[in-house]
């Protein structure tokens, strides 16, 4: 009698073998067949168009993040209100008024960073 925890997740276990086999065999054959000679073209700056002025892991300011993270937060705003906007008449008046504290809170939340400077740059 076989296992019947084998049985059920063979097919899963079949699966990451092969696509660990192909995987494998993906960057093998890049790293067989791929030009592995860069010449001075390849190796200078691009797209800029000048020379870096220091290296890339130099320290970064910490309020570029605060400005990605205060975006993605305000962002999120957005998409929870065309959901809400499109199915306003099936919610009735508790999913109005449901939006109305959400968007009072990030409204406190988006007074509460211009009052701090979160969003100044100096």
């Amino acid at each position: 009698m076989s296992n019947p925890l084998l049985v059920q997740y063979l097919p899963i276990l079949v699966f990451l073998a092969i696509a660990t086999i192909v995987a494998g065999a993906m960057i093998a054959a890049s790293l067989v067949v791929g030009k592995q000679k860069p010449d001075a073209e390849k190796l200078s700056a691009y797209e800029c168009g000048f020379e870096a002025f220091e290296d890339a892991r130099s320290k970064f300011d910490v309020r570029f993040y605060l400005v990605s993270i205060l975006f993605i937060i305000f962002d999120l705003e957005v998409a929870f209100l065309f959901p809400w906007a499109v199915s306003l008449g099936d919610i009735g008046m508790f999913g109005f008024w449901s939006m109305m504290v959400f968007l009072g809170i990030l409204t406190i939340g988006f007074i509460y960073e211009w009052k701090k400077g979160a969003l100044e740059w100096e």
